[in-house]
């Protein structure tokens, strides 16, 4: 079928779209290069050379410009909308710019939909799991599970555990399904939540086959070793490839989930190709927890550079605790499993970067948060 990936000359995206080739299907790339993620380059060099062979058209533009938007949806028969500007701590200050680009470019990508008399069946767009906040918890001492929030006298205390609101005990993280309430804390968890309930009430009014994926935390390949807001591994990465520290926040305890690109670019091909019907809402991860001072050490180890990284005990405003995903519904679904393992899965990532110059921006990203308050 003929594809529409907003988004695809990026990260995920360039992954999702070598997957769609491979496929046999024709894909259609909008994506407006942003500069904060594909440098100073005019061209579209992730996807260059499906470009070249013509499996692909690329289409330099804006998602937020309609006509731009409307003339790629010819013959299309599904859209996967990516394109997104990416970052909580950014979000933080620069509320417009990820409203504007994830919020309005979404509105009127929904706008060249309903337009159409032929307009495509299928929609899948990039959710995230930030908008969980903190995942589901456990308590090991009254079987509770509602925390207390972090709040700010607690952080400054070093106290990063979430607590239990009955006892105060120290609650046990637990897999994060689909159906917990969103406890939004950043910008950038607002306008993804905004994004997802836009497609799925769109998708559920007009019959489309409609996806959200939420995206736990995206590590592999591509990622831009040069933009300090992007995925935790890059920016460790980045630091590393200076020799330099990876600077963490809080003890380095907190866990993430993470998943590989070429898994993620897997799940995304499925749901392009269901041929079901219906709108869905399915968490992308692996349902295993990783610490974020392990995953520093592990590409410290994988790069043989033996550099510790630097505990900053320090906290980041719309920080979370831990977010493990809940998989089951995929699987069900889309027959989906995360078939990489963090160990299996990062050294493709080592073998590319080891290939970049990037520069390290982290520290003058941190500034940028400490002037706006948003980092203690």
């Amino acid at each position: 079928m003929r594809v529409l990936v907003t988004g695809g000359a990026g990260f995920i995206g360039s992954h999702l779209v070598d997957d769609l080739v491979q496929r046999g299907h024709e894909i259609v790339v909008l994506d407006n290069l942003d500069a904060q993620v594909h440098g100073s380059t005019a061209e579209p060099l992730l996807i260059a050379d499906h470009v070249r062979s013509r499996r692909v058209v690329f289409l330099r533009a804006d998602v937020t410009d309609l006509a731009a938007v409307d003339g790629s949806l010819d013959g299309v028969a599904a859209v996967v909308h990516l394109a997104a500007a990416v970052g909580v701590g950014q979000s933080m200050y620069r509320p417009h710019y990820y409203v504007h680009s994830n919020s309005e470019g979404t509105g009127v990508l929904l706008e060249a939909l309903a337009r159409r008399t032929d307009r495509p069946r299928k929609l899948v767009v990039a959710s995230s799991m930030s908008l969980y906040g903190e995942g589901r918890y456990a308590c090991p001492s009254c079987s509770g599970e509602d925390g207390r929030d972090r709040d700010e006298a607690q952080l400054r205390q070093g106290t990063w555990e979430v607590l239990c609101r009955r006892c105060n005990a120290e609650l046990r993280p637990m897999p994060t399904p689909e159906s917990k309430s969103p406890a939004l804390t950043s910008v950038y968890a607002a306008t993804k939540k905004h994004q997802e309930d836009l497609c799925v009430t769109f998708g559920r009014a007009h019959g489309l086959t409609t996806f959200a994926l939420r995206f736990f935390n995206v590590y592999g390949s591509r990622q831009s070793l040069n933009n300090p807001y992007t995925g935790v591994a890059a920016i460790f990465l980045s630091r590393l490839l200076n020799d330099r520290a990876p600077l963490v926040f809080e003890d380095g305890l907190q866990s993430r989930d993470f998943v590989d690109v070429r898994d993620v670019a897997r799940c995304l091909r499925l749901a392009v190709e269901f041929e079901g019907g219906g709108v869905h809402t399915l968490n992308v991860g692996t349902g295993r927890p990783t610490s974020v001072l392990e995953m520093a050490g592990t590409l410290a180890r994988l790069l043989g550079k033996p550099i510790a990284a630097q505990l900053l005990q320090r906290f980041r405003v719309g920080d979370i605790r831990h977010c493990i995903a809940d998989p089951t519904k995929a699987r069900e679904l889309l027959g989906f499993e995360a078939a990489l393992r963090l160990e299996a899965g990062l050294p493709a990532v080592i073998d590319w970067s080891r290939r970049q110059t990037p520069e390290d921006s982290v520290e003058r990203s941190l500034v940028e948060l400490e002037e706006r308050g948003l980092v203690q």
